[in-house]
């Protein structure tokens, strides 16, 4: 049997169908950035308010111009400013090609204590033709003026040695002002690839 099953009532296979009204966000894309090959950043600066609770970034095959960088994330929180302060903690995974140099470990220096500094969301990126980084960053309740806002990242680059880097990133801007805007940079050099794809997760 294949396709899709009104509901499970005396059926032993096949695709069920959630009950009406069981739950389940709709996703719906408000935007996407492509690079042109010569971005400093990629910026988000409309389309993140009270309309949806949880707005999700993905990040496609982002490209660095120049070897070794970091991917970044910041936040605005209405000023003109992305510097929103922020506290968050950071760990990965790593292993490379040659299956020599492997860890799992928590990065001190790349986690932030009630900073304005941009956050890391992925390591040492290569900038080989067919190397990059792609994840995904959730926000939650950006618009919320009563509480802080809180924020998961996990990626997967390529790094600059010819690792595999799966990065976890979680923290809060310790604000209670809207976070109105977000942007993406490289810690140095441009954005030379990739694509940013914005969505806004609704509640039912």
């Amino acid at each position: 049997m294949t396709g899709i099953v009104a509901q499970n009532v005396g059926r032993t296979s096949g695709l069920i169908k959630s009950a009406a009204g069981g739950g389940g966000g709709a996703w719906t894309k408000i935007s996407t950035f492509t690079s042109d090959g010569s971005d400093a950043t990629a910026t988000f600066d409309s389309g993140i308010d009270s309309t949806y609770p949880i707005y999700v970034f993905k990040f496609i095959n982002i490209h660095p111009e120049t070897d070794d960088k970091n991917l970044t994330v910041n936040f605005r929180d209405g000023s003109t400013a992305y510097d929103a302060t922020k506290t968050t903690t950071y760990f990965h995974a790593t292993h490379d090609e040659g299956d020599s140099a492997t860890s799992l470990a928590y990065i001190a220096g790349h986690d932030l204590a009630q900073s304005t500094s941009a956050q890391i969301l992925s390591e040492g990126i290569s900038n080989d033709a067919d190397h990059g980084t792609s994840g995904e960053l959730w926000l939650f309740n950006p618009s919320s003026t009563v509480f802080v806002k809180h924020f998961i990242c996990r990626s997967n680059g390529t790094r600059h040695s010819n690792i595999g880097s799966d990065v976890h990133v979680a923290g809060y801007c310790n604000v209670t002002a809207a976070i109105d805007g977000v942007q993406f940079a490289m810690s140095s050099g441009e954005i030379q690839g990739g694509k940013i794809k914005l969505y806004g997760l609704s509640d039912s």
